[in-house]
């Protein structure tokens, strides 16, 4: 069997079980394909995970050990001079907790009974106590990074909106205005080196988390519906399980012996 994909978790961390939570990215499943969610969440097959970006977790630790010195001497970074955001990184004895992946903000929502957290990257406060959300990116383009532009970034800013609403629901007084820290690696250098030069860009993003709640709703009637949802039509994981279930019942189908004959191979596969 995989040690990289487990097709079957453990009952206890589906839901319902005492380990379940609904995590900022199972709510941005929810929003891709609900079916997957149903399936993931429910029956407890996740879909198969993407290879980990191993130079993208180191670029974040960095990232955060640098924002960190600031953050002990309680001083502004010099991209937050650079581009003229007023604010230090946030000190709090729980910064680690909420930048821990197995762990994060969390919050009991009371309308649905069901527990939300998320793992930030980093937070910072305005000198009237309004706390920014920020999130670290990297990635290699050939133009500065600038804005949120691409249909993919969308799942971006969900992201940063369930951040702050996460930190509100704590409490906290939270700016609408949070900031991606983007490294954008330049591949004009003449020769590799064994050295990557990155420029960094601050962009910000004024979101609203006003679909939170609602969908959250949404979600809790999906998960006690009982029923397993249409798929996506954009779902590329649902579309290949669409066709190539298609595909293996015709093969079997046409492999069948003679009439009165047990069919063994395709009693396994679609029982």
């Amino acid at each position: 069997m995989s040690k990289y994909y487990k097709p079957d978790r453990k009952k206890d961390w589906n839901y319902g079980g005492p380990y379940w939570r609904l995590s900022r990215s199972k709510i941005d499943l929810f929003t891709e394909c609900r079916r997957c969610f149903y399936l993931d969440n429910v029956l407890g097959t996740a879909r198969p995970p993407g290879y980990p970006f191993i130079l993208n977790t180191a670029v974040d630790a960095l990232l955060k050990k640098e924002f960190d010195i600031h953050r002990a001497n309680g001083t502004q970074h010099p991209l937050m001079k650079q581009y003229g955001v007023d604010a230090v990184p946030f000190t709090h004895p729980k910064i680690d907790i909420w930048r821990d992946n197995f762990k994060g903000v969390d919050f009991k929502h009371s309308a649905t009974g069901m527990t939300i957290s998320g793992a930030v990257d980093d937070i910072w406060v305005d000198p009237k106590g309004a706390l920014m959300v920020v999130d670290y990116k990297s990635t290699s383009k050939d133009k500065k990074i600038e804005a949120l532009d691409e249909e993919w970034h969308e799942g971006y800013k969900r992201q940063m909106e369930v951040y702050q609403w996460l930190l509100r629901m704590n409490g906290f007084t939270v700016s609408d205005t949070g900031y991606f820290v983007y490294a954008n690696a330049s591949k004009d250098r003449k020769a590799f080196d064994g050295m990557l030069e990155f420029e960094v860009t601050l962009v910000p993003y004024t979101g609203s988390d006003a679909w939170v709640d609602p969908i959250l709703l949404e979600i809790k009637a999906c998960l006690d519906s009982g029923d397993i949802p249409d798929a996506s039509e954009d779902c590329d994981y649902c579309r290949y399980r669409e066709y190539a279930g298609k595909k293996f019942r015709s093969h079997v189908e046409s492999k069948k012996k003679p009439k009165g004959k047990k069919d063994e191979t395709s009693e396994k596969l679609f029982s």
